[in-house]
C-alpha cells in the first residue's frame, strides 16, 4: 500500500516539527489535527493542510502518526465513539510516536487488527532540537511488513531507526532508555552535590567524568548543559512527563515479576521535585532536590 495522505494528530513541542520534515520531505500531503491552532497555522506554511476533526482525517489518510503527551490520550484518540479504531480500513496503518504503556499498545494493536488495519510503536527518543533537525532516533514494534512500509517516512525525522521486535517492543525499549537516563542524572546529582559540598568546581568534576568509565550521553547533555548550569526551561520534556515514563517501567516490571530499586527512587525525586514547584520544567531540574 502505497500512502498517498499522511495523517498526524499532535503538533505540540515534538510533533509539530516531525510534522514539518514528513511535509518537507516525504514528497507526500500531510493532513495535521490539533486542539492548539497555532502550530497548525504554522505548519501552513510547509503545506501541511489543517484537518476539522480526527474523523475528517481518518477518512483520508492511509497512514497516521500520533504525537500525544501520554498512552491515555493515545487509547482516548483511538477508542472514542469517533475514535480512529471505529473509523479503521483494511490496510490503514496507525503509528504511535509517543511513549505508551506495552499493555495499552499490544490491546490496541488488537483492536486495530480485528478490523484488518495494522498498528506500530515508535516512540521517539532525543531532543527538540533534533526533531527540528531530523536527527531523532525512533525505536519500532512492528511486523516486518509494516516496519517495510513506514520506515522511509521516520527517516524523514530520524537518523536512527531501529526494529525492535514485534508491536510492544518499541516502547519496551523506550520506556527502559527513560529509566536509565532518569537514573543516570540522579547519579550525576548526587555526585555533584557531593562534590561541591566538598569543594570541588563542579565543572571539573562532570568535565573529568568524561574522560573516564562514567561518561555518557547524559553526562555530556543532561549533566553539562542542564544540571551544571542549572537551567530547566519550560516547554521541554517536562518533570511530569518523566514521572509518567517512570511509572511505565516500574508497570512494566511488576508485570514481569522484576523490583526496580533505582527506578523507584528516580520516581519518588521526580514526584518531590513536581511537588516542589517543578512539574513543567525540564526534568533534569531533579537535581535541585537531590541530597536536600
Amino acid at each position: 500500500m502505497k500512502a498517498d495522505k499522511i495523517g498526524f494528530i499532535g503538533v505540540g513541542v515534538m510533533g509539530e516539527p516531525m510534522c514539518r520534515n514528513l511535509a518537507a520531505k516525504s514528497g507526500r500531503p500531510v493532513i495535521a489535527f490539533d486542539r492548539d491552532p497555532a502550530p497548525l497555522e504554522r505548519l501552513k506554511a510547509v503545506g501541511v493542510e489543517p484537518a476539522g476533526s480526527i474523523p475528517a482525517l481518518a477518512r483520508t489518510c492511509d497512514i497516521i502518526f500520533l504525537a500525544l503527551a501520554s498512552g491515555k490520550h493515545v487509547e482516548t484518540v483511538c477508542t472514542d465513539e469517533e475514535g480512529l479504531v471505529v473509523r479503521a480500513r483494511a490496510g490503514q496503518i496507525i503509528v504511535d510516536l509517543g511513549t505508551s504503556p506495552v499493555d495499552l499498545t499490544r490491546s490496541l494493536a488488537a483492536k486495530f487488527r480485528e478490523r484488518e488495519a495494522r498498528y506500530a510503536d515508535a516512540p521517539i527518543a532525543r531532543t527538540r532540537q533534533a526533531a527540528e533537525e531530523g536527527t531523532l532516533s525512533i525505536m519500532v514494534g512492528a511486523d516486518a511488513e509494516t516496519f517495510a512500509e513506514i520506515q522511509p517516512l521516520l527517516a524523514c525525522c530520524a537518523t536512527d531507526i531501529t526494529h525492535c521486535g514485534p508491536v510492544g517492543s518499541g516502547q519496551i525499549v523506550k520506556i527502559l532508555n527513560n529509566m536509565v537516563l532518569a537514573e543516570t542524572v540522579v547519579a550525576l546529582s548526587e555526585a555533584l552535590v557531593v562534590a561541591r559540598r566538598a569543594g570541588l568546581n563542579g565543572a571539573i568534576l562532570f568535565e573529568t567524568l568524561m574522560k573516564g568509565s562514567a561518561d555518557s550521553f547524559a553526562l555530556r547533555n543532561h549533566g553539562m548543559k542542564a544540571v551544571l548550569p542549572n537551567i530547566f526551561p519550560e516547554r521541554a520534556f517536562s518533570t511530569d512527563y518523566m514521572r509518567k515514563d517512570i511509572g511505565y517501567a516500574l508497570e512494566l516490571a511488576t508485570s514481569v515479576g522484576a523490583k526496580l530499586h533505582g527506578a523507584e527512587l528516580a520516581s519518588r525525586l521526580l514526584q518531590d521535585a513536581s511537588k516542589a514547584g517543578f512539574a513543567d520544567f525540564y526534568w533534569p531540574v531533579v537535581s535541585r532536590i537531590v541530597g536536600a
